[in-house]
């Protein structure tokens, strides 16, 4: 026990001796981590005084929706999902069965009314030549009125000379009889000559006036021909619709129509991805926006590519931010206000243009933005 007790103590000096020469190698290793962090601290601390990143951000491009003009059926579908096509390019057709008869229904119209057209001016024609002979007929009524005026007042005067004969018995009877009854043939035929000249005045009136109708009724039918042109050309413009082509270059995005599907005028059928242009939208928090400008340096790093650092430049702000835009804006004038910190969508450009890997990038590819402050 004695002995025991004796190791006992022996031990406890050294234990506390290698305690005395562990110490210094503790606080220094303290130390270098604390000068380290430290020094990593202060670096990212006056870093982020200098930049403003977010991840809130995506690449964008240029989106060309494919959107039928007409409704109808489909006939062709001309391309595939991921294909790329050139601007004009045929990607569905329609069925135009229904369209080709339109077409001919308009073409028959438009003849219909071109005839219309000649019928009144044929009618026109031959009412001018009414008029003129009925005209004729007047101007020959009135010359024969003037003779017969004439007639009348030769037999009028003979009258007056046979009226004092037989006064004194110089010509007989029958002779007077036969003046006056010249007198009165010639007032009647000036009578009858005077009926029919009115009735021809009236004709030239009444065909005058046929006439005048006939000609509006030209105008009427040319604006008749004008309307069936405009129903021929909107047929063709219709026909001409069931070939739905590419408005540009791009790659053709996920294509969900099919054959013998119905589709309605002014509907979506799928979208072309421009290959123009690709920027990047990123979605700053309004506190990080005081310092930012248009025209400061941007550091892109994209998932896709981690290895590789893009260049770009803030190129514009948007003018509202991405709630404001949103399908249900928010309306802090009803229910509880819960205040939110809002984010504003940034547009930065690439900077270097003949980057080869920005042909490789596509349109909501997520992304990193570093954008420089000095």
């Amino acid at each position: 026990m004695a002995n025991e007790q004796v190791n006992t103590v022996q031990e406890q000096p050294n234990e506390s001796n290698q305690k005395k020469k562990r110490s210094p190698v503790f606080f220094i290793i303290l130390a270098l981590l604390v000068i380290v962090g430290g020094f990593f601290g202060i670096k990212a601390y006056v870093h982020a005084l200098h930049h403003e990143d977010t991840d809130d951000a995506q690449i964008a491009a240029n989106v060309s929706p494919v959107i039928s003009k007409i409704s109808g059926y489909i006939a062709e579908v001309k391309v595939n999902d991921n294909q790329f096509v050139h601007k004009g390019d045929t990607l569905v057709v329609l069925d135009t069965r229904e369209l080709k008869i339109a077409l001919d229904q308009a073409e028959a119209a438009l003849a219909t009314a071109r005839s219309n057209v000649a019928s009144a001016r044929a009618g026109t024609e031959a009412a001018h030549k009414n008029i003129n002979t009925a005209s004729a007929a007047v101007a020959a009524a009135d010359a024969q009125i003037e003779a017969a005026k004439v007639n009348v007042w030769r037999t009028t005067e003979d009258l007056k000379r046979y009226e004092n004969l037989i006064k004194d018995h110089s010509i007989t009877q029958q002779q007077y009889e036969q003046a006056l009854a010249a007198k009165q043939t010639a007032d009647r035929q000036l009578q009858v000559l005077q009926q029919q000249r009115n009735q021809a005045a009236a004709q030239t009136g009444a065909v005058s006036s046929q006439s005048k109708a006939t000609a509006e009724q030209i105008s009427v039918s040319a604006a008749m021909v004008r309307q069936r042109e405009v129903d021929v050309e909107n047929a063709k413009l219709n026909l001409s619709y069931a070939v739905i082509v590419a408005n540009a270059d791009g790659v053709v995005s996920k294509v969900p129509v099919q054959v013998g599907q119905y589709i309605q005028a002014g509907a979506q059928l799928f979208s072309i991805v421009l290959n123009d242009e690709k920027w990047v939208v990123a979605n700053f928090k309004e506190t990080q926006l005081s310092k930012m400008v248009a025209g400061q340096k941007v550091e892109i790093s994209v998932d896709a590519f981690p290895k590789h650092t893009f260049e770009g430049v803030v190129g514009s702000f948007s003018p509202a931010t991405g709630s404001v835009s949103a399908l249900l804006p928010a309306d802090n004038a009803s229910g509880n206000f819960v205040k939110v910190v809002q984010r504003l969508p940034v547009r930065i450009e690439f900077a270097n243009k003949n980057d080869s890997l920005i042909k490789k990038l596509r349109a909501g590819m997520n992304v990193v933005v570093e954008v420089n402050l000095n």
